[in-house]
């Protein structure tokens, strides 16, 4: 079953707008987690567009001005290292998915949330376990996150913090990241909560 075929299965006379939403940046070490949402055309299908983790970074590039101008509506939103630290990773990526659907232009008939939480989400939703590669609005959703998120690492992050690396690593726990988080300490980007074990095994906790 294509992409866009997943998607038509969902569509009929009460559902005619569907949403996608998928977010990006849960696991780094550092920086804000990212989401969006989408609601693309029913008739539209582009078979390029798929999981943003399947893509290179050039085709991501190349594919998110397409979906931009494309999508029927579209929103990106972003939660702060701060917030993450104060009520955890899992509720600031659900308040990120939050804060893109109720920014898009459209109100969606049904929401296909990537993964198997939507908690505090708007209703309806449903989740699709893999839901990146199986639905084109998901994946669509997970290209425009990932791209403004490692343009975030690389615009923001990178600018601001040079000695950690961002436009390299993206905020990941790569070795280079944890040996300079180590050398350098934390900077004010960093989520302390994601730092525990690597710092107390320098006994910098």
């Amino acid at each position: 079953m294509t992409r866009d075929a997943f998607d038509k299965q969902f569509l009929n006379d009460k559902v005619r707008l569907l949403c996608g939403v998928d977010e990006a940046g849960r696991g780094p070490l550092a920086g804000a987690v990212f989401a969006a949402a989408v609601i693309l055309p029913a008739d539209f299908y582009m078979e390029e567009i798929n999981d943003s983790k399947a893509l290179t970074e050039k085709k991501r590039e190349a594919l998110f001005p397409v979906i931009q101008e494309k999508a029927l509506a579209f929103s990106i939103s972003r939660v702060e290292e701060t917030v993450i630290d104060e009520i955890n990773i899992l509720n600031a990526t659900m308040l990120a998915m939050r804060e893109a659907i109720c920014g898009l232009s459209l109100t969606p008939d049904l929401i296909l949330v990537d993964g198997n939480i939507s908690r505090g989400l708007p209703e309806p939703n449903l989740c699709i376990k893999k839901g990146d590669s199986l639905s084109q609005t998901i994946a669509a959703a997970s290209i425009l996150a990932k791209v403004a998120r490692d343009r975030y690492c690389k615009e923001e992050l990178a600018v601001a913090f040079p000695d950690y690396h961002f436009e390299k690593h993206k905020g990941y726990g790569s070795k280079a990241h944890c040996e300079l988080i180590r050398k350098l300490g934390p900077c004010q980007a960093h989520r302390k909560s994601f730092l525990t074990k690597i710092l107390s095994r320098e006994g910098a906790l």
